[in-house]
């Protein structure tokens, strides 16, 4: 920046983009710690993979009069949270790193449990639980992040949008049992 006007340095960028084509997406000016970020990210993984586990079985498990419709918002949340997972491990490798999709561990590196619920409203507590874990989860990771990595930060913050919205049709059928 000269004199309050902002230029850009394109046969510098051009250099550097040349020089270090193998490194994808990270380029200098990333700021984030990439290690940090992506063990951030691969717990992210392990936690929407044991989401869509757990409402995966309660949309098999569900029954009563009133599970059809809850059956149906189970196995929608089970496809959104499939694809987080797919997102998370698409940015992952972005960064040159690897999704881990390993069962051994699956549940430690996950923030969310994995908690069958025997009755419709046992389930869908259990859900919502998991639903404010991962909303607080996420509020700390794109808080650590900041302006670092806008990119994982913006991913972070649609899927916090998502689980907001996930958690607030679970609390929604709560209170109409």
């Amino acid at each position: 920046m000269k004199d309050g006007q902002f230029t850009l340095d394109i046969k510098s960028i051009r250099e550097r983009a040349r020089k270090h084509i193998g490194d994808g997406a990270v380029t200098a000016g990333y700021k984030a710690k990439a290690p940090v970020v992506l063990n951030l990210l691969n717990d992210a993984l392990a936690t929407e993979v044991v989401c869509v586990l757990r409402y995966k079985r309660h949309y098999f498990m569900a029954q009563g009069l009133r599970s059809e419709s809850v059956k149906t918002e189970f196995l929608e949340h089970a496809k959104e949270e499939q694809a987080h997972a797919d997102a998370l491990a698409e940015r992952i490798v972005q960064l040159g790193g690897e999704p881990n999709f390993s069962p051994d561990g699956l549940l430690s590196r996950s923030h969310s449990e994995y908690a069958e619920g025997h009755s419709l409203e046992d389930m869908i507590s259990e859900d919502l639980v998991a639903e404010r874990i991962a909303i607080d989860s996420y509020r700390q990771m794109i808080e650590y992040i900041g302006a670092d990595d806008p990119t994982t930060r913006r991913l972070l913050e649609e899927i916090t949008a998502k689980e907001e919205e996930h958690a607030e049709d679970l609390a929604s059928l709560l209170n109409k049992s």
